[in-house]
Formats: structure tokens, sequence, C-alpha cells
């Protein structure tokens, strides 16, 4: 089965369109309040229940299209980190993108502001780690991917400290929000069209740097006698990966797993090559999320759990079923 989708690309991308779109679907039809799939369905079709389709236009469907977005970046996130630090362990949020992200939106909800400021606190400071870790990379003869994970993990660790003290000494009545929010949190979500425009503009830019992508993930001996432009490719790749994490980050708080499995699930079912890669990924990682959202608001309704600790569970044993994978372990 797997052979035949790496033979077929064009059926294997439309197998992710299809079970991407049948994922909206549920999540539209499907919620904690309401009539079932049917009775909603068959009400907004004769326009005898404006509540219901006030409830699919108006809460479910921003927060399902939301989640795809965010799933969607994570993914091509994951993708941009893995060719740049030629790592199959390397995550969107290795480099401490999240953490910076954290640290800063905690200190704005301590201080009170409002969700928009929230949010811009939250970008600043994805941003701001990223130029920290970018800094210290720098060592004679630029920075390597050895050590641009390395300073990564340390950033990580450091903003993750940060994190704690200011749980520790923040005020109790936000405790549980601020948490939410570390752990992925949809709820309180905008409007999608940021998420999904920064995808749709990604994904056609990532397939037409195919090429020089896949040459780069074999190496930068191996680039650079084909005549790719290295150090330039390198710096987009870390640019981009950041700029994508921070994305999502500053919208729904940190999501993991999402960016670390599904490049694996895809590489595995289509192949490396990223003209086929990229699509496929964002398709995945944004059904990933809005299945792991649908389970989040749905499962122990009235009361919602965090979407990250739910992409946790599932991307935990998923991983280390790809990892006995030779095309992964090696």
């Amino acid at each position: 089965m797997i052979l035949a989708l790496v033979r077929r690309p064009t059926l294997a991308l439309l197998g992710f369109s299809l079970i991407a779109l049948i994922a909206l679907l549920a999540s539209l039809s499907i919620g904690s309040a309401g009539p079932g799939p049917v009775g909603l369905w068959r009400g907004i079709a004769a326009g005898t229940d404006p509540l219901a389709r006030s409830r699919v236009l108006e809460r479910r469907l921003p927060r399902a299209l939301t989640a795809f977005g965010a799933g969607a970046l994570l993914a091509l996130a994951g993708v941009c980190m893995q060719v740049l630090l030629r790592n199959p362990l390397a995550d969107p949020y290795v480099l401490g993108v999240s953490g910076g992200a954290a640290v800063a939106a905690l200190a704005a909800m301590l201080l009170g502001v409002g969700t928009f400021i929230v949010q811009g606190a939250a970008f600043a400071g994805a941003l701001g780690a990223t130029l920290l870790v970018f800094a210290l990379a720098q060592g004679p003869g630029g920075w390597t991917p050895t050590r641009l994970l390395l300073t990564g993990i340390v950033v990580a660790a450091g903003t993750g400290a940060l994190v704690s003290l200011l749980l520790a000494a923040g005020d109790p009545t936000l405790l549980r929000s601020m948490v939410f929010w570390l752990m992925g949190d949809l709820s309180w979500a905008g409007s999608p069209l940021p998420l999904l425009a920064i995808a749709a503009m990604a994904v056609p830019l990532g397939v037409f740097a195919a090429r020089p992508l896949n040459v780069l993930a074999r190496g930068d001996v191996q680039a650079q006698l084909l005549g790719v432009a290295v150090t330039p490719l390198r710096g987009a790749l870390f640019v981009s990966a950041s700029i994508l994490t921070a994305a999502t980050v500053t919208s729904v708080g940190a999501i993991g797993f999402v960016g670390l499995v599904t490049p694996h699930m895809v590489r595995l079912m289509i192949g490396s090559d990223h003209r086929r890669m990229i699509p496929a990924a964002a398709l995945a990682g944004g059904t990933l999320v809005v299945i792991a959202d649908l389970v989040a608001r749905t499962v122990l309704a009235p009361r919602q759990l965090p979407v990250g600790a739910l992409t946790a569970i599932v991307g935990v044993p998923l991983f280390l079923v790809l990892m006995r994978r030779p095309q992964i372990a090696t």
C-alpha cells in the first residue's frame, strides 16, 4: 500500500485532501451542545434552525480552520527544521521559539493586558528567541547545524526555567489560562485568516524551492557541488521555520509533536521528494490538529482539554512506531 502511494503521489495527495475534508466536516458537525450531525445539517438546510447556523458558521468553522492552519504551519516548520539540521529529531520548537513566545506571553498576561497585546508579545518573544539563538550559534566559520541545535536546546531550557518562575510568581486566578496556553488552546483563537494566508503562501514557495531542498537534505558538500547556495538557503530555512512557528504559537499556544511526527509519517508514505512532501505535510498536519481539537472539546464536554496534550499523547507512540522503520531510524 505504501509503495503504491509512493509511486502514485497524485493519488496520495488526493487521499490527504479527502481525509482533511472529512476531518473538517466532522469538526463542524460534532460539538458539545446542540443537535447531532443529521439534525444540525437538516435544520441548516431547511432554514428552520438559525441557532445551528450561527453555531457552525460563527463558532465551529473559525475554530476548525484555525486548527487546520496551525497544524499546517507546524508541519511545514518541521519539514524546514529537519532539512536545516539534517536531524530526524528536529522539531519546530527545538530552537527555543515557543519558549521565547511563552515567556513574553505569560509576562503580558501577568500585567493584565488584552488578548491582542498578549499575541503581539508572544510573536515578539518568539522572534527575539530566534535572533538570540542565531547570534549565540555564530562561531568560527559561521554556524553549523550541530551548533545551532545545541544552542537552541540551551535557550529552550533557559526559557523553560523562566516560564516556571512566571507560573510560580503569577496570580493564581490566571494560572489555569496560562497553563492551557502553554499546552495549546484554541478556545481563544481569533480569525483563522492570518494562519491560512501564511500557509497558502508557504506551500507554493516550498514547492518552488523543492529541488534545492532535496539536494541540501543530502549534505552541504553535495549541495555545493551541484551549485546550491548553501548558506543563503540555510538562512532562509531558519527564518522560515521561526516565522511559521512564531505565527502558530502566537495564535494557539504551544502544540507539540505535530512538526516532529508529521514529516516522518508523510515521508514514509510518499517519499522524500519535497515537491510532494510539502503539500502533503501541510494537509496531514492540519488534519491532525483538527482531529485533536475535536476530541479536546467533545470527549469531556462541557470541559475542554488542552490540544497540545492530546497531540503529545498521539505523537509519542506514533513516533516510536515510526522510529522502528529503517527509513527513519537510519
